[in-house]
């Protein structure tokens, strides 16, 4: 039987000297991840596409007596891929964590009598296409500092089943899939796993919001609230940390053990 290694709690999640990249890292899920990662210890460097937001979060992460770096970053322009990465490692000298993060798409919208194949392929490109080239730019890095954890946020609409949402949900179940295969190629030394966010407070969600959508939707939730930002975090750090070693090519749904669905 392999003898117990006993480490102090706070070493299995820490990240002191280690650099995470999160993507659309500005506002939201992003933010809250950014500062969480922050307060175990890493440095941080937010990619977004809004800048001025960008470097307003890293104030905030800087407080913590971290080093942080904004970069204005499109993720759906390869040579913005291409210019952050070797930004950090200018700036930092190494990439231990990526936090794919930024995304997007029609999901809600995507009547398949209204739209076009294009806008189907945007949502791979959002969700797809730009995460799994951001994890190759980023994986020969993390194998050179011998210690690797890349996060994709994916979605419940990776799992529920509604309508005009093919495109959007369809981008997410295969980044959940992906994530199960690229385990097998990043590993042993990189890590690669994804959380999906239930119901979360984020401005995204307050556009659609209102009292009764969210009775209905705490009607199926067992722990009776919607998600903030920082519940996600939570399952981010977890993956990002040590703590999860053995962990890769899993997607953990953090939800209140529930479903939320706008049409509830």
């Amino acid at each position: 039987m392999q003898e117990f290694k006993h480490k102090e709690f706070n070493e299995l999640f820490d990240l002191s000297g280690k650099t995470a990249i999160v993507t659309g890292g500005a506002n939201g899920i992003g933010k809250a991840t950014a500062l969480r990662l922050a307060q175990a210890g890493a440095n941080i460097a937010i990619a977004d596409l809004k800048l001025d937001d960008a470097k307003a979060a890293i104030k905030d992460i800087e407080a913590l007596g971290v080093k942080g770096l904004a970069v204005e970053c499109n993720i759906l322009k390869d040579d913005d891929l291409v210019a952050m990465v070797d930004k950090v490692m200018s700036e930092f000298g190494s990439i231990n964590i990526l936090i794919n993060n930024a995304g997007g798409g029609g999901g809600g919208r995507e009547n398949p009598s209204k739209i076009s194949v294009d806008d189907i392929r945007r949502d791979f490109e959002l969700n797809v296409f730009s995460g799994w080239r951001l994890s190759q730019l980023c994986v020969p890095h993390m194998k050179e500092s011998g210690y690797g954890s890349i996060v994709f946020t994916t979605s419940m609409s990776s799992v529920n089943k509604d309508p005009n949402m093919s495109g959007y949900a369809g981008s997410k179940a295969a980044v959940n899939h992906m994530v199960a295969n690229l385990a097998h190629d990043f590993g042993p030394e990189v890590r690669i796993n994804a959380v999906g966010p239930g119901a979360t407070r984020t401005d995204a969600l307050k556009t659609v919001l209102t009292p009764e959508i969210e009775k209905s939707m705490l009607a199926h939730t067992p722990i009776h609230r919607l998600g903030e930002a920082d519940d996600i975090a939570g399952a981010m750090l977890y993956f990002a940390s040590p703590i999860s070693q053995w962990v890769s090519g899993q997607t953990i749904f953090v939800n209140g053990g529930g479903v939320q669905t706008l049409d509830q």
